[in-house]
């Protein structure tokens, strides 16, 4: 089975929390990535605590990430924080863009190489590999970012990633409809 990460859109929106938890708690979504660029403290806690404490080990902070030991959350190492916060011990991801970056983050728990296909939630966003050229140069650690939709986690899987991380596929054109549709989705292709 596809390890599935949903990343969150960066605006905050009513019902996002909800949206957070159901993801996890359908199985849908293994780890829920909380992706704020430039949001504040305050915005990224009430997000956090309303979310059920029983699934906050599942989520990882890419942005406040100071908050991660306090709330038992992960964090995710990008161009804004590369690295973790002084004294943290939790899991950590990595974000990488080829193949050496990969090899690099041998210590991250997982890492997401990106884009694999062209973005859905950033225009232009090229895809940087096909899944065909990947095959056997990835592993069960790299999870594929970058235009992925439900329908491809079987092309994925072949090519050897243990997971696939989603933004736009989730959270464009979201209702609570759409994101039932998405949970169905990823449960019946992964």
């Amino acid at each position: 089975m596809m390890r599935v990460v949903v990343i969150t859109d960066e605006p905050f929106f009513d019902g996002e929390a909800e949206a957070v938890a159901r993801l996890l708690e359908s199985g849908a979504a293994w780890r829920v990535h909380l992706r704020k660029p430039g949001c504040g403290e305050s915005d990224m806690r009430k997000l956090i605590e309303a979310v059920p404490a029983g699934l906050r080990a599942r989520l990882s902070l890419h942005d406040c990430q100071h908050l991660a030991a306090e709330y038992g959350c992960g964090v995710h190492l990008n161009g804004r924080c590369p690295e973790a916060p002084a004294g943290f011990n939790g899991l950590y991801s990595a974000s990488c863009h080829s193949l050496e970056d990969v090899r690099r983050r041998a210590d991250a728990a997982y890492v997401f190489l990106s884009p694999v296909y062209d973005s859905i939630s950033k225009q232009g966003y090229r895809a940087g590999f096909s899944p065909e050229e990947l095959c056997g140069q990835v592993d069960d650690r790299v999870i594929a970012l970058g235009g992925v939709t439900p329908g491809r986690l079987s092309e994925l899987r072949r090519a050897g990633f243990g997971g696939a991380a989603m933004l736009g596929s989730v959270w464009r054109d979201f209702s609570k409809d759409r994101l039932e549709n998405f949970i169905k989705a990823i449960c019946s292709n992964s």
